[in-house]
């Protein structure tokens, strides 16, 4: 839902909906009535019905940006169904060359290594992100930690941070912004001001919590160090954003699915925490170590050109 919201007033779509649910009526009918030429789905999505109506009617199908792991069930003895989705598919652009080389081992040659399209998006994002006076009202010329896409588990965490470094300022964004988390949080952090009832005197608050939905990737410019959630659940948000505009990024423990975050980590430009000491070790690491940042921005830009390797390949189809 929330990346809907985020993309719903996108001027560069015909339409923007949510996708109706995987059966064969369903497929049958959208795809009828959009009559596509080719069709483009990302990463982990699979969809049989969808796939197999593509299929039939030989519409050119692609995955971008995909990655595969061998504890994936397409690669278990009992995954013989997922591996038809997989059959289903005309190209599939991965993002290293042990997805290459998983797909191989099913018999599907038909992949290249081309990166992962988030890293163009991010770098282009960091050139020109929107400006937010309110933002900038708040920040001042204080160094500032941005958490984005934040759980209450990493926000109990965090709120031990905050009476330890006073020179700071923190910025609290959170993936789910209704109004019991809010209150939540407020409850945590009492003296935290909130972006939608912000007024003068909130710019002295050492703590602004975000209850606006959109605003993550443009408020990172005005960061010093990024916490990002989500790591103490399913797994952490996105790093990228944060590692494009030059930001070290720290996050908790369940990042083992994002190779992104591996990287950051052999990089020595991000760390993973485990509990509330190690939080504090790591925010004073990086608010001593000014070039983890650096190269966190350097790795973004150095893993960028996965979308004109697509573009150029799909070029062929319309």
């Amino acid at each position: 839902p929330s990346g809907y919201e985020v993309r719903k007033n996108y001027p560069l779509a015909d339409a923007v909906f949510y996708l109706p649910l995987d059966t064969a009526k369903n497929a049958e009918e959208l795809i009828s009535v959009i009559n596509p030429e080719l069709v483009i789905f990302t990463k982990y999505e699979f969809w049989y019905h969808y796939f197999q109506r593509l299929n039939s009617l030989r519409i050119p199908l692609f995955i971008i940006s995909a990655i595969f792991r061998q504890d994936q069930v397409f690669f278990k003895w009992y995954g013989g169904l997922h591996r038809t989705i997989l059959s289903f598919v005309d190209f599939f652009f991965v993002q290293n060359q042990e997805s290459k080389n998983l797909l191989a081992s099913l018999g599907l040659q038909n992949a290249s290594v081309s990166g992962d399209t988030r890293f163009d998006r991010v770098a282009e994002n960091a050139l020109a992100p929107n400006k937010i006076d309110l933002i900038e009202k708040f920040c001042k010329s204080n160094p500032v930690l941005i958490a984005g896409s934040t759980w209450l588990e990493d926000e109990q965490l965090l709120k031990h941070l905050i009476p330890e470094n006073p020179g700071w300022k923190f910025i609290i964004v959170p993936h789910e912004i209704d109004d019991k988390h809010i209150a939540e949080i407020q409850q945590m952090i009492p003296l935290a001001a909130k972006y939608s009832t912000f007024i003068e005197k909130d710019q002295n608050s050492q703590v602004l919590i975000i209850d606006n939905i959109g605003l993550l990737s443009s408020i990172y410019q005005y960061g010093s160090i990024a916490y990002i959630g989500g790591g103490f659940g399913a797994g952490i948000h996105n790093t990228l954003e944060a590692a494009a505009f030059g930001l070290p990024v720290i996050f908790g423990p369940k990042y083992d699915k994002f190779q992104e975050a591996k990287d950051l980590i052999d990089l020595r430009a991000a760390l993973s925490v485990k509990n509330q000491h190690e939080l504090l070790e790591a925010f004073d690491t990086f608010s001593k170590d000014h070039t983890a940042g650096i190269i966190a921005k350097d790795y973004v830009s150095a893993k960028k050109g996965s979308t004109d390797q697509i573009v150029q390949y799909l070029s062929r189809y319309l």
